[in-house]
């Protein structure tokens, strides 16, 4: 079995414009540069040397500009390091965005950039929060791995033919954190069954949290207000337990409106508190409301 705990040393994040490594991935990830000019614009630039902004502007349109070529360099750039610098095959990152027909609180991402590809089968896919190992990642924000994505039990396989089509096997996803803020999931893929080791993993994490830092730095020069992680997606039931919920209605009143017992209500209640992260019932009002789940 070939191992995967066999990345190159990581470097610091940064120049966009360099392939950091030789060989037919690394060939195949070196796509356009970042252009220098957009990455200076965020304070504490990451080129080296780069020229700082005389002046900060007050145009919030050509701020919000600013701020799109930033990320779109610093993911762009992430994509192709993670298969110049920690041994993956397929390098991809996936952008949280509202995907068509779903409400403010089930977002979702798509996969904007990418490194590596021999088709075009998943580039610009939505991929909906906890579909796939990507949306489980989106959802949990934690790191998640599989050795063989077409043989796992433990997501879902909606996007088997694209990845089928790429030849793509073990697959790690790392979201992009910043607090609280999902800024996206990074994936590294392997074109053959192997176990994904702690080094590789750090590797790709240590990525992931320069990406992070580069993005939360742009966001908060252009004023903007990242998007909040979206929350796992709650039943029909749960959404309208919820609802009569953040009205004020007692757990007795729901249940008789809905004809359904207190212990269920009750366990529709903590299964919605636990899914939007809360502990009481004052705290998932507030969530639902700035989940747009009620209004």
């Amino acid at each position: 079995m070939t191992s995967a705990d066999t990345p190159r040393a990581a470097r610091p994040y940064g120049d966009a414009a360099r392939a950091h490594a030789s060989g037919p991935a690394a060939r195949a990830a070196a796509t356009r540069p970042a252009d220098p000019r957009a990455v200076a614009l965020l304070p504490g630039a990451l080129l080296p040397g780069a020229p700082r902004p005389a002046a900060r502007t007050d145009d919030p349109e050509l701020a919000a500009r600013a701020a799109e070529l930033v990320r779109d360099a610093v993911l762009g750039d992430l994509a192709r390091r993670v298969v110049a610098e920690c041994g993956a095959d397929v390098g991809l990152v996936g952008v949280p965005e509202l995907l068509p027909g779903r409400g403010r609180g089930d977002e979702g991402m798509v996969l904007r950039h990418w490194a590596g590809t021999r088709a075009d089968l998943l580039h610009n896919v939505a991929v909906p929060a906890g579909l796939g190992l990507g949306g489980r990642a989106l959802v949990e924000r934690a790191p998640t791995w599989v050795p063989d994505y077409r043989a796992a039990t433990t997501i879902s396989h909606h996007y088997d033919a694209a990845v089928a089509a790429e030849d793509l096997y073990a697959m790690l996803t790392v979201p992009l954190l910043d607090g609280a803020t999902v800024h996206g999931v990074v994936y590294a893929s392997v074109r053959a069954v192997v176990p994904f080791g702690d080094v590789r993993i750090s590797a790709v994490g240590a990525l992931a949290r320069a990406a992070s830092r580069a993005l939360a730095g742009a966001a908060a020069w252009s004023r903007e207000r990242p998007r909040p992680a979206p929350a796992r997606a709650l039943t029909p039931r749960e959404h309208e337990v919820l609802r009569w919920a953040a009205t004020g209605r007692t757990n007795p009143e729901i249940a008789a409106r809905l004809g359904l017992t207190c212990n269920t209500v009750t366990g529709y209640l903590k299964s919605a508190m636990h899914k939007l992260g809360v502990r009481n019932r004052t705290e998932l009002a507030v969530a639902a409301r700035e989940a747009g789940l009620v209004r």
